[in-house]
């Protein structure tokens, strides 16, 4: 009986040792993904719980969003990147989506704006955060140069820049700004000077890009086939009870 339980110990051992571990690169994008949050966030969650699944172990490395996707191209050691709204390019292949997220503008309060297209927004200066990608028609217009805009580091400075009345939008995702409005030392003035507007650009499906190498193509098969048996419903809820 004892022999059969240390045989039993040393098989689970040697699987667990030999569990491969593969990296990707990811943000501070709360709350889908950042060092300090629970389970590093519910993208990271969903990526990992899919990888386990498959018999990986997944590390994520948080960089700034810029250095997230260069290092990707530079480094071997990283097989893709996330979260990602999914767009055109050879450069990249994407999983199934790992989740949604309700894409916006953060407006003032005390100037609200309507709009039915994005043609009407040509005369109010928008914010966007460098390098993300936000909708093909909003990121034509800006390579177009037919509305004014200008980028930021990232979200919480749009959010800043809107409440002083420098920005008339940014755009933003829904579940970022609540989260950062609400962990913000100065969240009652935000509170009281700026929000989401009641006309969303779209509710974005969110990707994992991997390398568009044979490598990373494989890569996006061994994780689409774990994320199919991932319940991201019970994963969103098990955080949001944390």
């Amino acid at each position: 009986m004892k022999f059969r339980i240390l045989l039993i110990l040393l098989v689970a051992f040697n699987v667990n040792a030999e569990r491969q571990t593969v990296y990707l690169t990811s943000l501070e994008w709360p709350p889908y993904s950042g060092v300090s949050l629970i389970e590093n966030g519910f993208s990271v969650a969903v990526a990992r719980a899919a990888f386990d699944i498959m018999g990986y172990e997944l590390e994520v490395d948080f960089n700034p969003w810029s250095r997230t996707v260069a290092s990707v191209a530079k480094k071997d050691l990283y097989i893709g990147y996330f979260p990602e709204y999914f767009f055109e390019t050879d450069s990249f292949v994407f999983s199934e989506p790992i989740g949604t997220g309700p894409l916006g503008f953060v407006e003032a309060i005390a100037k609200p704006i309507l709009w039915q297209s994005l043609q009407d927004l040509t005369d109010y200066r928008l914010g966007v955060v460098q390098g993300y990608k936000n909708t093909a028609e909003l990121d034509e217009l800006i390579e177009k140069g037919e509305v004014d805009w200008e980028a930021e580091i990232d979200d919480r400075h749009n959010i800043y820049k809107v409440a002083k009345g420098r920005l008339d939008l940014a755009v933003i995702d829904v579940n970022v700004f609540e989260y950062l409005v609400a962990t913000d030392a100065r969240a009652d003035i935000l509170k009281s000077r700026v929000k989401m507007n009641e006309r969303l650009l779209l509710d974005a499906e969110l990707f994992v890009a991997f390398k568009n190498t044979e490598q990373g193509r494989r890569w996006r098969g061994v994780f689409n086939e774990g994320l199919k048996q991932v319940d991201i419903d019970a994963i969103a809820q098990r955080l949001n009870h944390k």
